[in-house]
């Protein structure tokens, strides 16, 4: 009986020793005998990606509406304002109204535009990707800031066209 709570104790003190050192499994052979032990995992925390909460009066993007916003990616007339063209984004990413943080803006409000006129950077997946006008006129509104994240279809200005 000795000999039994002996290895009973030699267990535990093996036991100890996988917890302490975060072993999930041992084994150990010693002339004839073999003790294998395999303990459960503990669960690991999920990781989670942190997701943007959506802007107010923005609505998520489902696969209804990106068939219905991929048929027109250059500026739209804004409902309500006729005259007004918005600029949008084309793709998701952070957006930049500088080629670099000492630079002056590409536009401001009051700023000329012509189709070819870089209005901003937005930066996705680590690629600069200069968005043009693509419409003429006078940038009225800008409705992101430097460094905002900006999803697909976002308007970005809002243009008074010539």
């Amino acid at each position: 009986m000795a000999e039994k709570d002996s290895d009973l104790k030699k267990i535990k003190k093996l036991i100890e020793i996988m917890k302490e050192n975060g072993l999930v499994e041992i084994e150990i052979k010693h002339d004839n005998d073999k003790i294998f032990l395999k303990r459960a995992q503990p669960q690991q925390p999920a990781i989670g990606i942190p997701m943007m909460r959506p802007e107010p009066g923005f609505a998520p993007v489902g696969p209804e509406s990106i068939g219905a916003a991929s048929q027109s990616s250059g500026p739209q007339a804004v409902p309500g304002e006729e005259d007004l063209v918005e600029i949008k984004s084309p793709i998701v990413g952070t957006f930049y109204a500088t080629s670099s943080p000492d630079s002056e803006h590409y536009v401001d409000i009051g700023s000329e535009v012509g189709p070819q006129t870089v209005v901003c950077i937005i930066e996705a997946m680590k690629v600069m990707n200069e968005i043009k006008a693509e419409t003429s006129g006078t940038i009225v509104s800008i409705l992101v800031t430097n460094g905002q994240a900006v999803e697909y279809g976002q308007v970005l200005f809002k243009v008074r066209p010539d």
